[in-house]
Formats: C-alpha cells, structure tokens, sequence
C-alpha cells in the first residue's frame, strides 16, 4: 500500500537514504465517504477456537533471489540489492478452507518471524486469498496485484510524488488480502479502486480485518505496526521497523 502519512524513520538503512513509512497512491481527485471502522473482532476469529484446528502447516522453505527473479520489482538503484532478500514459501488457508502454498520476497533479518506469523495465522485458520509476488502482474503493479486481493511483501518503489522510498522496497512490509483491507485517504478516496464495498468496516468477510482480531495482534505482539490503526488507515499494511 501506499498512504501519504509520514510514519517515522526506520532502521540505520533507511535512514540513511531518508526514508518515509508511506503507503499507497497519488490520491485522485474523487473523494469517497469513509465508514468509522468496527472495533468487533471477526467472526472466523471468534469461531475458529471451538472448530477443529487445521493440521500443521508444512515447514517454511527459504531461498535466496536474484535480480532476474524479481523481475520488474527489483531495479537497479533499488535500496535493498537482491542478495539481502529471501524469498520464503509458506502454507495459508485459502477462502475455500483448503490448504495453498504461496511466496513472499522479505528482507533477511525479518526471515524467522515471517515463517512464525504466517505459521501461526495458518494455526488461527486465518483465511488469505492468495501470496504471490507482485511481479506476477504487469510491471508489478501495486493496484493490480491490490485489486486481485493478493498478499505480498517486497516492491522496490518510490512514495507517488517524491523521492523517498515505501517500506515494501526494503522487504519490510506485507499487505494482507488487499481487496478486504483497502487503504484509506484523508480526502475520502480509497486503493483499490475496487473496494468500495469493502470500506463499511463493520462487515465481517473472512479475511477482512479488525481492531482486535487475533489475526493483527499475530503481527502486533511481534512488533509490527498496523496500518489499520493510522490515522488514515491502511487496513491491508504491516510493516516491521
């Protein structure tokens, strides 16, 4: 995602290059009425302890990447060069309650709690439609991949309008089921520009995400921030300083 909140200076890295934690894209000229977010858990979440858990998930693989295999989301001039990126498998729960194997391209230090996070929200059976790596769409579009409800981590660029680089191109932030959890502008207007449905808060779609979910404090306990609880949200973003 990309929002036009400044966040705040992240690791020496980022610092030296004057990062700003932002999310998602020039905001367009059409504003669009924003819903109070529901603070009410998810359904699945209440239910999911009294169901039966799903079986383990299957170990985690890491693997390093090249520039070749990141194709158009890594370039050269990029703040993370590919060496010090992983690309991690994990297994997830899909919304047909089946289990599906997907990749996320993270930094290397952030490896060992990426494998945890994504093991323990398979354990929540925490549903995520789709992991897989923004190169999969036209020039790693953010909006496309967005708008196909996908979940990804790494996408080398730059905050729309400035210099300054997202948290995705250090491999430090992930966005989770991108359709359910949109990201929000001051002025009203909304990414992707297919989730207006998805801006009344208080619906309870599997997937979509709340103040208290234990799905969010998965992320919080480990202290990843929630774009959820930003002033403009980013319900889709989490991001690891």
């Amino acid at each position: 995602m990309r929002c036009f909140e400044r966040r705040g200076a992240v690791l020496a890295e980022m610092l030296a290059a004057g990062v700003v934690l932002v999310q998602c894209t020039a905001a367009p000229p059409t504003p669009a009425t924003t819903p109070s977010p529901s603070s009410a858990p998810s359904p699945w979440a209440a239910t999911s302890s009294s169901a039966s858990a799903p079986p383990a998930p299957a170990d985690a693989t890491v693997e390093p990447v090249t520039a070749a295999e990141l194709g158009a989301s890594w370039r050269p001039g990029c703040p993370v060069e590919p060496a010090r990126l992983r690309r991690v498998a994990v297994d997830h729960i899909g919304f047909d309650g089946q289990t599906h194997r997907g990749d996320l391209i993270v930094h290397e230090d952030l490896v060992p709690e990426v494998i945890a996070i994504f093991e323990q929200l398979y354990r929540l059976g925490y549903p995520v439609e789709k992991i897989r790596t923004v190169d999969h769409y036209p020039d790693a579009d953010d909006e496309l991949s967005m708008e196909d409800n996908n979940t990804s981590a790494f996408n080398c660029r730059t905050i729309p309008g400035s210099d300054e680089w997202s948290p995705h191109a250090y491999g430090r932030a992930i966005d989770i089921n991108t359709l359910l959890n949109p990201c929000l502008y001051a002025s009203g207007y909304f990414e992707p520009q297919n989730a207006a449905t998805y801006l009344d808060r208080s619906r309870n779609d599997p997937g979509l995400l709340h103040n208290g979910d234990p799905a969010v404090h998965i992320f919080t306990d480990r202290g990843w921030q929630w774009g959820g609880y930003w002033t403009t949200p980013d319900y889709q973003h989490f991001e690891r300083l």
